[in-house]
């Protein structure tokens, strides 16, 4: 361990004989806010890798992404705003017969839905579109089921 490890692990093992108040402080220099239900070792751990990073540099975005990708498809919370899991090669054409007549999307190479010459940024946009009410559009062009994996 070099001198530098040396001294972040000192630091890091402080944090736990720090008084609240204290460590409150050194929280402050690195978040602009406080948690709302805050406990001890969180505070600690969020510190801790604060400190590290200053030392020895934060993850890559190459990493941050992969990480964000997996705690995305493995998270039981349902967001709005979720990317969609089906990834289409550009010029991909879904079809779908509805109201007596058949809908043509293309996905374009930016990955949005073309749907008579005009863009959208989901197929669920483009139910509505087409329906007049909501649907799940992978639903609507045949693309998943509700209880199983898309």
């Amino acid at each position: 361990m070099n001198d530098q490890q040396a001294s972040i692990a000192a630091r890091i093992s402080e944090l736990s004989r720090m008084p609240i108040a204290e460590l409150w402080t050194v929280w402050d220099r690195y978040f602009k806010s406080r948690p709302v239900n805050p406990n001890r070792a969180f505070i600690e751990s969020r510190v801790a890798y604060k400190l590290q990073e200053e030392a020895f540099g934060g993850l890559s975005l190459a990493t941050r992404q992969r990480l964000e990708a997996i705690g995305i498809k493995h998270s039981k919370i349902k967001l709005r705003g979720r990317p969609r899991e089906l990834n289409f090669a550009p010029g991909t054409v879904l079809l779908r017969e509805w109201g007596d007549r058949e809908h043509k999307v293309a996905v374009t190479a930016e990955g949005l839905f073309e749907y008579e010459g005009k863009p959208f940024k989901s197929l669920t946009a483009v139910a509505r579109q087409i329906t007049g009410t909501h649907w799940s559009g992978p639903l609507f062009f045949g693309l998943g089921s509700k209880r199983g994996a898309q």
